[in-house]
């Protein structure tokens, strides 16, 4: 049920609190908090738990489970010279994957009480408190709830020598945007390449969240027409 002029209040749990704000939500959770301290989701300390992981987890679970995907594939008989291609194809296809996800259901409009929730759940709760360092990457365990239809899907499209490793590149994939996602937000950057990624999604989250939505390459935002437009000074500059 939606609350006609519905309050946030920030030092209760949030997640049951945003469903009410209907139509006002997208508004509100695009008026970022930058602190280094999240805020609390539930009530329940085992839930809370759920919600956090630090971003060096991802390599330590992801990093084992891709390369033993791979290994997979050469034990089928496949050549090494034929798995690489098929790893790189992953990582490739997990990059297209990463921008439809980003647009199209990470920056879907909700307005009903549990679509407000969910969203803020999935994707709201980072625009909203983009600094919040351990809501920066994904829990592992709703990424295996994801990555076993994936894995499916894999299957499906492929023999059975080469899904596990175009499977382990998709993973791998996964490992280097949840890793560049978190070092974008944290990490101090010295050189060209990583600074100017760094502005660029900074630019989605603080300037014009309906573009930019690809992290750990633009690549797909040049495809779709979705790169931001220059401010105008720096347009005046070129």
């Amino acid at each position: 049920m939606v609350v006609q002029n519905f309050v946030v209040d920030l030092n209760k749990p949030l997640v049951f609190q945003v469903g009410h704000l209907g139509e006002a939500y997208d508004e509100w959770v695009h008026e970022p908090i930058i602190s280094k301290e999240g805020p609390r989701f539930f009530q329940s300390g085992v839930l809370e738990l759920f919600t956090q992981t630090a971003w060096w987890v991802i390599p330590i679970i992801w990093v084992p489970v891709a390369s033993w995907f791979i290994s997979g594939s050469v034990k089928a008989g496949l050549p090494c010279s034929h798995v690489a291609p098929l790893v790189f194809l992953g990582i490739f296809l997990w990059t297209l994957a990463e921008y439809l996800s980003h647009r199209f259901l990470f920056h879907v409009k909700t307005k009903s009480y549990w679509g407000n929730t969910l969203h803020y759940l999935m994707h709201g709760c980072h625009h909203k408190h983009p600094m919040d360092s351990l809501r920066l990457v994904f829990p592992p365990a709703a990424a295996v709830i994801l990555a076993v239809p994936i894995w499916n899907i894999v299957k499906l499209a492929s023999t059975p020598s080469t899904a596990p490793a175009v499977f382990g590149g998709i993973l791998l994939g996964y490992v280097m945007y949840d890793c560049t996602h978190y070092y974008l937000h944290h990490g101090q950057p010295k050189t060209e390449v990583p600074r100017s990624l760094k502005k660029y999604h900074l630019n989605h989250h603080y300037r014009l969240q309906s573009y930019g939505f690809g992290i750990t390459s633009p690549l797909w935002d040049k495809v779709f027409g979705t790169v931001p437009p220059p401010l105008k000074a720096d347009a005046k500059s070129r």
